[in-house]
């Protein structure tokens, strides 16, 4: 608290993308059992986060678009938008959650990625992963002028994972709204029960979202292992811009498209390169280009 107070905001602030937490941003109804999979947010954010803030949340579903991939043949982007609204009732954010809905692998043209193996690490490998998470960058309190920031240079790159199930668990517990269990998962699938799975070894209702965890039910979603999920990654990259731009810094707008899994084992560079520079109603904007990519070198 002694810290926000002595910020240029005068209070403790919480990254943009800490409204995850409030709302999912997925706003993808019908469909009965048709498998989720998130495709990404294009975030706006035009008041501060500030500390017991407290929010009203309105979602509506914008859209719903079929699409052509290699992946899954055919599938539909359903794109809801959702308004957080804090206790002053001023506007704070609006999110444009963007949820792929996709036939699962067992189906007729299904989505279906290759089974990839856990990727084993060398020595000489994981003292480079130990390096860049032990400098990774925190801008802080040193203000990052507008006029030092070069076009075409890179930001340095942040690291996460190799990713494990623990990681998985912390996300989970923080977000709060993932999972349930006993009577409030019982009750919540007796309300929703597309939104359910079962468990061919015990024959008792599980979480659908159980395959993000579970090899074997990732390999019957059509994932190639088990997997994170996508407003996690997307965090990420807002925690990238955060620690780059330092305090005084005010993130406008983050827009992130999931590509591919990021699947137990994966490491993610998170990367960013400054694309342009300008005065934009008075506010000196910087804009940049992100993306993340595994071990393998896959974007």
């Amino acid at each position: 608290p002694a810290y926000g107070k002595s910020s240029t905001w005068g209070s403790g602030l919480a990254p943009g993308c800490f409204l995850y937490t409030i709302d999912t941003t997925v706003v993808a109804p019908k469909l009965r059992g048709i498998q989720w999979l998130y495709g990404g947010t294009d975030w706006e954010w035009f008041r501060l986060i500030r500390h017991r803030d407290s929010f009203t949340v309105r979602a509506q579903l914008l859209d719903a678009v079929e699409k052509r991939g290699g992946k899954a043949k055919a599938f539909i982007i359903q794109t809801g938008e959702v308004l957080y609204t804090n206790q002053n009732g001023e506007l704070v954010c609006r999110a444009l959650g963007h949820t792929a809905r996709t036939p699962r692998a067992k189906a007729k043209d299904g989505l279906k990625y290759e089974a990839r193996e856990t990727h084993r690490y060398a020595h000489e490998e994981l003292e480079q992963i130990a390096h860049a998470i032990e400098t990774e960058e925190l801008r802080g309190a040193t203000p990052r002028l507008w006029e030092d920031v070069e076009v075409g240079s890179w930001v340095q790159p942040m690291l996460k994972g190799p990713l494990n199930i623990t990681d998985m668990i912390c996300w989970y517990s923080g977000g709060g709204h993932s999972y349930q269990s006993h009577r409030r998962a019982h009750m919540y699938r007796k309300r929703h029960p597309a939104d359910s799975y079962v468990n061919p070894e015990t024959g008792a209702q599980d979480s659908a979202a159980r395959g993000h965890a579970e090899s074997k039910m990732a390999r019957e979603v059509g994932m190639p292992g088990g997997y994170d999920v996508g407003p996690q990654r997307i965090s990420w990259m807002g925690q990238l811009m955060t620690n780059w731009m330092g305090d005084d810094g005010f993130l406008r707008k983050l827009s992130a498209t999931i590509r591919r899994p990021n699947i137990f084992g994966d490491v993610s560079w998170c990367k960013a390169r400054v694309a342009d520079k300008r005065v934009e109603d008075g506010a000196h904007v910087v804009d940049l280009e992100l993306q993340v990519d595994n071990q393998l070198g896959e974007t």
